[in-house]
Parts: structure tokens; C-alpha cells; sequence
């Protein structure tokens, strides 16, 4: 088992800015609404003028989606994955999504019900104290139904697919525990210092220590380990869970083990490493559950996470109040890992 002792169980970070806000959250439904809007000219027989198009190709959360899909289509050489004003017009004047019009409706006035400010203050609880907050929240109708967090460094945003079989409770905690990963991310800079001196193999465990978060989300979302972490979720994620959970040991040993193929040159290679580390995302594999049962652990000792005192499990002093998840997408962007996967 790993003894890996980073010493990073204190902030190396200063705290935020004086009169800074630690939550800095909005609900941006404009796209979504506007989208409604000429679906209820189309459902009353009404001419969409250009005034209605130009309204939705000016919401911020359209521009941001049709920026980011330009940037992921040049960044993977897949230029369908940009979008025109005209393609996104027939995609809202098409037969298939008029009579969904109704269910759309009612899911995203369910949605706006949720109160995100509250949900951003229980997160900060699985956060270190100087962590901040900082998000936009944007549901969408598109033609994709993939959700994912974009532009993590500089403007934080949460896109999510309107989906009607999700209520409001499944929306509140996939965007807790997005938010739980942004807050994470606002103190990685911190971590980073304190990593940099180690020596490189131990440097690469260090990073990849942060995997652990995907766990520590999980806790945040559901608020505390009385909740089930898919109590949201549907009969099927909730069975899925608990046969994971129920490999936690076997798991953690397939973890550990990892972290000493890393320190003792085994995995040699970044390319080797991802692979290796990747097998364990899965749906939401070890580094969901065994994250998830460090998390409660630790997070056992006392009323409130205790970052001076070592996880009390293998696989090494885990802290995740001080670590970051392993970059596996393009800087700024983490693909949606709370039962639906970003593509």
C-alpha cells in the first residue's frame, strides 16, 4: 500500500479577495425560453420573424455553445461539430421537436424552481475555505444531447440538455456536483506549488490523486453519506451504484496499485498512465466509489472535512480539499460525469 506523504494538508493559497463573493452563480434560461417562444408561434399558427431569431442567436448561452462546438471541431479535425444560424433553424422548426414543446416547458419551469444559490452553499462545504464558486448555468435545447462544463479557467459555465426525464431533484444535484468540481478547481494553482518540488513520478501520483474528487462531488451532491448518492437517479443508476460500491475493496486495491506502477516506473509514459487511470472513470467507476468511500471516511472524523489529518485508508493521504482531477479533456473543460457522459 502507498505511504505517500505530499504534505498538502494545508492551503498553500491566499484567501479570495476582500468584498469578493464566494458563490458567484446564475441561471441562464434565455436560449431555452426563446427557443419555447417560437415553438409557441409554430403551435399557434404564427409567422417567426427575423426580430425572434436574432433574440435567441444573441443569448449568451447560444453564443458560448456555438463558440465552444467551432473551438471542439478545430481542436479533433470534426468539422460537424459546428453549427450554423441556418442548421440550428431547421433544427427548431422541425416536426420532431414541436410536439415536445409541452414537456419542455414544464421540465424547465420545474428546473427554475431550484434554489442553485443554496445548493453552491452546502457544496462549499466539501471545499477548502478559501475556494470560490463562480458559474453560469445553462439549460439548452440543441440538437445534441451531451452536457458538459466549459472554460473552467476564466468564465466557469455548466451546459445541461433539457431533459425531461430528469426533474428538478436530478437537475440540482448534477449541477451540485459540477459545482463542486469548479470550486475544486478555483485552489488547484495551490496545489500545483505544492506538488512542483516533488520528484517527477511522484509528481505524476500526486496529480492523479485529484481522480479522487469525481468521489468527493459525489458526497457534496447528496449533501452528506445519510443521502444515497443517486437518490435522484433512477432505480438502475442506484442498483448500478451499490454493485460498484459493493467492489470497493477490490477496487481500492486496483487503484493502489496503480499509484505504485506510477512510483516504481511501471507506467513510464503520459500515454500509458491516461490509459491505465482512464479504465477507471467508466460510467462512474473507482474513482466514483473508492473516491466516494475515502470521502465519508475522512470526512467521519469530524463534524467538518479535517484537512490536517490523513485519510485513515491505503493509496496515500488522500486529501481532496487540496487536490485536482487529472486533465483529460482540453484546458478550462470537464466532460459530464454525473451519469451522463460529455461527447
Amino acid at each position: 500500500m502507498i505511504a505517500l506523504n505530499l504534505g498538502v494538508y494545508g492551503p498553500a493559497h491566499s484567501a479570495p479577495a476582500p468584498g469578493k463573493p464566494q458563490i458567484q452563480l446564475s441561471l441562464d434560461t434565455s436560449e431555452a425560453d426563446q427557443v419555447l417562444a417560437i415553438l409557441a408561434l409554430r403551435r399557434a399558427g404564427k409567422a417567426v420573424d427575423e426580430a425572434d431569431w436574432q433574440k435567441l442567436f444573441a443569448s449568451a448561452p447560444y453564443v458560448r455553445l456555438k463558440r465552444r462546438e467551432e473551438e471542439i471541431g478545430k481542436r479533433f479535425n470534426d468539422p460537424a461539430r459546428a453549427f450554423t444560424d441556418d442548421g440550428f433553424k431547421t433544427f427548431v422548426l422541425s416536426e420532431d421537436l414541436l410536439p415536445r414543446a409541452a414537456e419542455l416547458q414544464g421540465t424547465l419551469k420545474d428546473w427554475k424552481t431550484v434554489d442553485l444559490r443554496q445548493t453552491a452553499s452546502r457544496v462549499l462545504q466539501y471545499l477548502p475555505a478559501t475556494a470560490v464558486i463562480q458559474a453560469k448555468v445553462f439549460p439548452l435545447i440543441k440538437p445534441r444531447k451531451n452536457s458538459f462544463v466549459h472554460d473552467t479557467k476564466t468564465d466557469p459555465a455548466i451546459f445541461l440538455y433539457l431533459d425531461p426525464q430528469a426533474p428538478a431533484a436530478k437537475f440540482e444535484n448534477t449541477v451540485a456536483h459540477e459545482l463542486h468540481h469548479i470550486g475544486l478547481s478555483s485552489v488547484e494553482s495551490g496545489y500545483d506549488q505544492k506538488i512542483r518540488s516533488l520528484p517527477e513520478r511522484a509528481r505524476v501520483a500526486a496529480e492523479w490523486m485529484g481522480a479522487f474528487g469525481e468521489g468527493m462531488a459525489m458526497l457534496a451532491a447528496a449533501g452528506g453519506p445519510d443521502t444515497h448518492p443517486h437518490a435522484t437517479s433512477t432505480a438502475s443508476d442506484r442498483e448500478r451504484w451499490d454493485r460498484d460500491m459493493a467492489s470497493f475493496s477490490q477496487d481500492l486495491r486496483s487503484v493502489d496499485a496503480f499509484y505504485l506502477d506510477i512510483l516504481g516506473g511501471n507506467l513510464a509514459t503520459p500515454e500509458a498512465i491516461g490509459e491505465k487511470g482512464g479504465t477507471f472513470y467508466g460510467v462512474q467507476g473507482p474513482w466514483y466509489t473508492v473516491g466516494y468511500g475515502m470521502a465519508v471516511m475522512g470526512r467521519g472524523a469530524s463534524d467538518g472535512w479535517s484537512s490536517s489529518t490523513p485519510c485513515s485508508i491505503p493509496v496515500a493521504c488522500w486529501c481532496s480539499t487540496t487536490k485536482r482531477r487529472p486533465n483529460r479533456t482540453a484546458p478550462g473543460e470537464t466532460p459530464f460525469r454525473s451519469g451522463q457522459k460529455e461527447s
